[in-house]
């Protein structure tokens, strides 16, 4: 079964802390822009080894590519 993009930004914003996910694709290759405060002091390769976590062995596979950019954001006050 294909990933798809809301499923990406549920599991993103459902796995990280206060994050705010956006991201696009075509069932195989996804695009994620995420913004979270567990990111503040982390380097780029460490915030988006945390976005790959999320998804484990399914990069790769079930999810054949994700490109991904991260910002750290100051704290989450949207709920």
């Amino acid at each position: 079964m294909s990933a798809t993009p809301q499923e990406l930004k549920q599991r993103i914003e459902a796995n990280i802390p206060g994050a705010q996910a956006e991201v696009t694709g075509d069932g195989h290759h996804f695009s994620a822009s995420v913004s979270a405060p567990a990111f503040k002091g982390l380097s780029r390769i460490a915030q988006h080894r945390l976005v790959y976590d999320v998804f484990g062995s399914e990069v790769g596979d079930r999810i054949h590519a994700l490109s991904i950019q991260t910002k750290a954001s100051e704290s989450e006050n949207e709920s």
